[in-house]
């Protein structure tokens, strides 16, 4: 598989409802796949706008703000090959898939590999292929999705997954949580240069309208606290956060989420 897409392609992150991106991967003949649609409109108007063809979709977990425009899709541009989790919470699901198992695009001469990654929910997966990864709810720039079906187990081993994932490659999420996520990382880490750096870029990126993602998985690892549940300062904080020594990264996870919850 190759690290790096072909010279040509596009990728845009759409906007849709408040906070959400459907991202739309094209190549240079128009073939495009959407990751994500949670709304049809957006979607459909950027495939006009730029003259692409909606030649497959990519699902990441069952959520409706992740598969709500399915159907107006379908309705719009006639059936498509949609790849996405084992789950029968989603109906519209042609090639279903679980990790280790590779997705191929022939209308885009791409592949990507499928990694489990249940946490946020049981059966989401993530897609990984040419230097992309279209990670849904699970990685976020500076954060992670809550675990509403998943334990903290299963979601810190999730996220370590992706931190080992090469340094460059770029990190697709699905929502534009950034600045709040920096916020609290800089609480729980507030001597982490590198994290404070950023954590002023990608307001400046809010300010002028622009969108603070893709991110890559070497910036996670530096700046993201719920890549780093070993780093002193984190474990530290979590520790003082429920009052007794923590040692398992696990529960230094556990504290760091449940207090962004609430933060």
């Amino acid at each position: 598989m190759s690290t790096s897409l072909p010279h040509g392609f596009t990728l845009d992150p759409v906007p849709a409802f408040k906070d959400n991106y459907i991202w739309c991967l094209a190549a240079q003949d128009g073939a495009a796949v959407a990751v994500d649609p949670g709304e049809a409109e957006p979607l459909v108007a950027h495939l006009r706008a730029r003259g692409l063809r909606l030649a497959a979709i990519l699902i990441t977990h069952h959520h409706a703000d992740h598969i709500g425009g399915l159907p107006r899709l379908l309705e719009e541009v006639g059936d498509l090959p949609i790849h996405g989790p084992v789950d029968e919470r989603i109906g519209s699901i042609t090639h279903p898939v679980q990790g280790g198992q590779r997705v191929h695009l022939p209308a885009l001469g791409l592949e990507f590999e499928v990694i489990e990654v249940p946490g946020h929910t049981r059966t989401h997966i993530a897609f990984h292929g040419h230097g992309l990864l279209f990670c849904g709810d699970t990685l976020f720039a500076g954060g992670c999705g809550r675990m509403f079906e998943g334990t903290a187990g299963q979601m810190h081993e999730s996220l370590q997954r992706l931190a080992r994932l090469p340094a460059e490659t770029r990190v697709c999420c699905a929502h534009e949580y950034t600045l709040s996520n920096l916020r609290f990382a800089a609480a729980v880490d507030p001597a982490n240069p590198s994290l404070l750096q950023w954590q002023a870029a990608a307001g400046r990126l809010r300010d002028e309208g622009k969108v603070t993602v893709p991110t890559t998985v070497a910036l996670e690892r530096a700046t993201n606290p719920f890549l780093r549940c070993t780093e002193p300062a984190l474990v530290d904080s979590a520790s003082a956060r429920v009052g007794r020594r923590l040692t398992d990264p696990v529960d230094v996870f556990a504290a760091l989420r449940e207090w962004k919850n609430v933060f």
